[in-house]
């Protein structure tokens, strides 16, 4: 057979398979495009990029979200992440076939996952954390064996880990935290020569901790926040590789096992609030931790919230200079810290607070230069405050509070320019507050209360980020300084229990921000100034047992206090809701009001009053009058002599005969 001849047979039966082969790859194309646009229906968002973009019109490998393989132009990868989506999956998603990679996170789907996602064999990616999906986590993901990555967390699954997760031969990331699974761990987890992290946290999980026999690659094991019990156990060290394990707020209990200083690579060991003990009941000391300083990339321990007891070992000194965070709080500890804790030199956090601690705070803390939190309260610890604390730099966090330390506030402080909380309430320190302590430019809260402090030399208006202040509980005299009117970010300010006086500045209103505000029992006197009714956001207000006096504000915050604000201020008056004596302006305004509706009422009444007594007397005297009239005339007759005849005088005497004589005198009878 000739060249030629060759070539055109091979062409003839090329032409055919790549015309079939274009044929299927359109088949397949649409077939995607089909289940995707169905997938499209099915969801919903404010703003949903799909809907202008998926369309039956342009290539489906040009959807936002979609990746295609570069071969056979099929969709292997579909990222829907953070896209603000609503709705169910639908099953239509199954017959995506050559589906690596599927990734719905962060958006809000609801509802149950369809069996059909079982049919996606060549998937590697399942990512489905972030939403609000339900039910049962289905056995069917076991079929899926290729996955290696499988995360769900922070959904609303129920129900139990399924046992068939064993089958995902290929997996190396689980994680279903945050979600309300409850049951036993299934052992078969630990058994898993592919695993590198397991999280669980944050469910209902309880039982007992599997025994781990073969977890070659396990480097993060998460199970806090579930309700597992009984013993940590010893077989933990076969995972070799352990980096993370953290197994907090639980109910685990017992001993520590020693056995964890096989974990070479370990870097944070979490262990807080559990039931946990240092290990035998003569074993006083931490012997754990010996175990620990095998751990050269140790960078965080937190045993915090478990009754450990005992004391803090020397060794201590020996953990690994990469340690960072050391959290023991609440553990019941007592004795002294060791001088040995210094050697952790790159230590960022020392958290030793309610324990039962005493002695000296350690000077070697001192050397201690990247430390950032430094947190001893709620002890008894005593003597005086180091000056070598003074040395710490980079401090942002001092709490010293409620312990017996004695002695004067070290002005060093005031150099730890970096400090954002000082915390040294309810001591035995007696000095005044140093005036260094206003170059703490950046302090956001300083609690000094309950001690022996005697003046208060700080200049509060340099520390212009300031939150809180608490003074209160200590000696302090003098006047309060106008200075504090500047602090326009104060929250808080408690002046009480001291023997503070003079009065509350005017400049207060310029407190715009405070919204706590005590100034209990001192000497204060003068009146509250009426401009404090600025301060809009003040919610208590407290000056009982002062010496003040004057009108209380009445308007803005003002309007909602009780009298507890103002009790055992003889000389304050104002409202009667307040129970203080009425004001005297208020009295005298009260005596003008009488007066106005005296006037305003009385004056018509009296006025008719007279006016109808004018017109009774006018009245009677009218009557009086026409009765009198006829008298009158006839004693105006009598005054009119009249003429009587000799015959008529003659006849009315009977000839004057003397029975008819009235009298007689000298000159004559009558």
């Amino acid at each position: 057979m000739d060249y030629n001849t060759c070539f055109h047979l091979l062409l003839a039966l090329f032409i055919p398979c790549s015309v079939l082969c274009l044929a299927m790859t359109v088949k397949n194309l649409n077939s995607d495009q089909f289940a995707l646009l169905k997938f499209k229906d099915r969801v919903a968002g404010p703003q949903n990029d799909m809907a202008n973009n998926w369309t039956a019109s342009t290539s489906v490998c040009n959807w936002i979200g979609v990746s295609c393989g570069i071969l056979h132009k099929r969709v292997i990868a579909l990222n829907l992440t953070s896209m603000n989506l609503r709705g169910t999956i639908p099953p239509h998603l199954g017959n995506l076939s050559f589906l690596l990679s599927l990734d719905l996170s962060s958006n809000h789907f609801y509802g149950h996952l369809p069996k059909e996602l079982g049919q996606l064999h060549r998937l590697r990616i399942l990512q489905l954390s972030y939403n609000r999906l339900n039910g049962e986590i289905p056995s069917w993901l076991g079929n899926l064996q290729r996955v290696r990555r499988l995360e769900m967390k922070n959904n609303n699954f129920t129900g139990t880990i399924p046992e068939t997760l064993v089958n995902m031969s290929n997996l190396e990331i689980l994680n279903l935290g945050f979600n309300q699974l409850s049951g036993q761990i299934p052992s078969s987890i630990f058994n898993s020569t592919t695993l590198e992290e397991i999280a669980l946290f944050n469910n209902k999980l309880e039982g007992s901790l599997p025994p781990i026999t073969n977890a070659p690659k396990l480097e993060i094991l998460f199970l806090w926040g579930n309700k597992l019990s009984g013993n940590i156990p010893n077989s933990i060290s076969n995972a070799s590789m352990l980096k993370k394990l953290v197994v907090s707020h639980n109910l685990f209990s017992g001993p520590i096992p020693k056995t964890l200083g096989n974990l070479r690579h370990l870097e944070r060991f979490r262990i807080v609030n559990n039931n946990l003990i240092t290990g035998s009941a003569t074993d006083h000391e931490w012997s754990f931790l010996s175990s620990l300083s095998n751990c050269r990339h140790l960078r965080k321990i937190a045993v915090s919230g478990n009754p450990l007891s005992g004391v803090l070992p020397t060794h201590i000194g020996n953990l690994s200079k990469s340690l960072q965070y050391f959290y023991a709080h609440n553990c019941e500890l007592q004795g002294i810290i060791p001088m040995e804790i210094g050697n952790l030199t790159n230590l960022l956090l020392l958290q030793l607070s309610y324990n039962k601690l005493s002695g000296l705070i350690p000077a070697s803390i001192g050397g201690m230069r990247n430390l950032q939190g430094l947190f001893l309260s709620s002890n008894k610890l005593g003597g005086p405050i180091s000056e070598s604390l003074c040395g710490l730099e980079r401090l942002y966090s001092l709490n010293l509070g409620l312990n017996k330390l004695h002695g004067p506030i070290p002005s060093c402080l005031g150099n730890i320019t970096s400090l954002g909380y000082l915390y040294l309430n309810s001591n035995k320190l007696s000095s005044a507050i140093p005036s260094n302590l206003s170059n703490l430019k950046d302090i956001l809260e300083i609690d000094l209360s309950s001690n022996h402090l005697y003046s208060h030399a700080i200049d509060v208006g340099h520390l212009r980020t300031l939150l809180k202040l608490n003074l209160s509980r200590n000696l302090l005299t003098g006047d309060i300084l106008s200075t504090f009117g500047v602090l326009q970010t104060l929250v808080s300010l408690d002046l009480s229990n001291n023997i503070l006086h003079g009065h509350i500045p005017e400049s207060f209103d310029g407190l715009i921000s405070l919204e706590f505000l005590d100034l209990f029992n001192n000497n204060l006197s003068g009146v509250i100034p009426k401009s404090l009714e600025k301060l809009l956001y003040l919610k208590y207000f407290n000056v009982s047992f002062n010496r003040l006096e004057g009108e209380i504000p009445s308007k803005g915050c003002f309007s909602n206090f009780s009298s507890t604000s103002f009790m055992k201020n003889y000389a304050l008056c104002g409202p009667p809701r307040l129970l203080v004596p009425p004001c005297k302006n208020d009295i005298h305004k009260n005596s003008q009001m009488i007066i106005l509706h005296a006037f305003r009422y009385g004056l018509p009444t009296i006025g008719t009053v007279v006016v109808l007594i004018v017109l009774t007397i006018m009245y009677r005297r009218c009557q009086r009058r026409s009765t009198t009239l006829p008298i009158k005339d006839d004693l105006l007759s009598l005054k009119t002599p009249r003429r009587i005849s000799h015959a008529e005088l003659s006849r009315a005497t009977n000839g004057f005969e003397e029975s008819n004589m009235l009298g007689s005198g000298s000159f004559g009878c009558v």
